[in-house]
């Protein structure tokens, strides 16, 4: 029986255009003998308007839901996520070639790893890509690293919450995403980071598109009031676990 790693997919109506290139980037990926990909699409909502961008494949399921954004679709999700890695993929991004093969192997030759990132570009409206100043060194992540970086640089990570590859089990144990609405991908990425080590690959695993529709994108994603309770919540919960002494795998 082939082992599998499940990518989990939130989508809306705006962004389910982008869904056939984010399949397109899925059927490029490979994996070693033994291990298989399941596509886990969830609707943030019930429309008829994104249904007809998913696949007709057998590795593909398409399910919908009360709307609470991306967080809670990807939660959600995870009741279907029964695979023993679980792979973050916004609809409106791509993966890079290898990207999961890299991942699964980094997390498998090293059980005291509990989750990876890997390099993302900005991918333009025009086709072109931009990366980021802050990338770190290819290797392990240690715990507290990203929290720390994070505190020092305005809120911003080094790696990024979008590239995220994870051991479902430790996914569950923390919970899934935050109840925020919007950062409960970082909320996630610094609570992971407290408990466990993670991860560092340097090779592009992810093209993170820019258009004019997404979320991160409105005037509301950056709405200093909200913005400053998301970044306490997201703090206060990465010290608190950290404050527990509790880790990744135990003892």
């Amino acid at each position: 029986m082939s082992r599998r790693v499940v990518i989990v997919t939130a989508v809306h109506a705006p962004s389910a255009r982008f869904l056939p290139d984010a399949y397109k980037s899925l059927c490029e990926q490979w994996l070693p003998d033994g291990w298989e990909w399941h596509w886990a699409v969830q609707e943030d909502g019930r429309t008829d308007e994104v249904r007809p961008y998913v696949p007709d494949d057998e590795r593909v399921t398409f399910r919908q839901g009360r709307p609470g954004g991306p967080g809670v679709a990807r939660t959600i999700a995870l009741a279907h996520a029964d695979g023993d890695y679980v792979r973050i993929l916004d609809a409106d991004d791509q993966l890079t070639p290898g990207a999961l093969a890299r991942d699964l192997a980094a997390l498998e030759a090293d059980r005291t790893i509990g989750w990876a990132t890997s390099r993302a570009l900005d991918l333009l409206p025009d086709g072109s890509t931009v990366g980021f100043a802050s990338d770190p060194d290819e290797g392990p992540v240690e715990r507290g690293a990203v929290l720390a970086f994070w505190k020092t640089n305005g809120f911003l990570a080094q790696v990024h919450p979008a590239t995220l590859f994870v051991r479902r089990d430790l996914l569950l144990a923390l919970g899934g995403w935050m109840a925020l609405p919007a950062s409960e991908d970082t909320g996630l990425l610094l609570a992971l980071n407290a408990v466990s080590r993670g991860w560092f690959s340097a090779e592009v695993g992810l093209l993170y598109r820019k258009w004019e529709g997404q979320a991160t994108g409105q005037a509301s994603h950056a709405d200093p009031v909200e913005r400053t309770a998301r970044m306490a919540v997201v703090e206060a919960r990465a010290r608190a676990l950290a404050d527990t002494h509790w880790h990744y795998p135990p003892a």
